[in-house]
């Protein structure tokens, strides 16, 4: 199946949970983001509390000083945080990041491979939830963690 991307129409994002959508993305019977075409992502596990992203970084990726750019693993970081909250919302409910910190531990290549990011609900709250998340390579090896903050309001 070809992979389709876009924006999901406003009216069932307020009409179904947040885990019943994503699944449907995971799937492929939603689109996925543009962005995860735009950096070669995509969201392939989910469930209540908890979103998996992988990617593959390549040449397209890479920094002035050859390396993938860090901008590439606090993306994934940051969608597979926003996505573990985003499983756990009731319909009409959306969110927003408002922050979130990234630590780089180690340095991706173009030859790292498949990366995996994967986030984990800490708290959620009727205004506000916390999430943190990781990002491997195959080996298992941590190339990076973060955590953040997401505001939530109805839609």
């Amino acid at each position: 199946m070809t992979e389709r991307f876009g924006v999901v129409p406003t009216d069932l994002l307020k009409s179904v949970d947040g885990l019943t959508l994503l699944r449907r993305v995971a799937s492929g019977d939603l689109p996925a983001p543009t962005m995860a075409q735009t950096l070669d992502f995509k969201l392939v596990e989910v469930e209540h509390g908890r979103a998996v992203f992988s990617g593959t970084p390549s040449a397209h990726h890479l920094n002035p000083m050859g390396t993938v750019h860090g901008g590439y693993g606090a993306t994934l970081l940051d969608s597979c945080m926003a996505c573990a909250v985003h499983s756990t919302l009731p319909a009409g409910t959306g969110y927003t990041t408002l922050e979130f910190k990234v630590n780089l531990v180690r340095a991706m290549t173009e030859t790292t491979r498949e990366v995996r990011a994967e986030g984990r609900v800490v708290h959620v709250g009727r205004r506000v939830a916390t999430a943190e998340g990781t990002l491997s390579d195959r080996e298992g090896r941590l190339l990076a963690h973060a955590t953040t903050t997401c505001m939530l309001f109805p839609l």
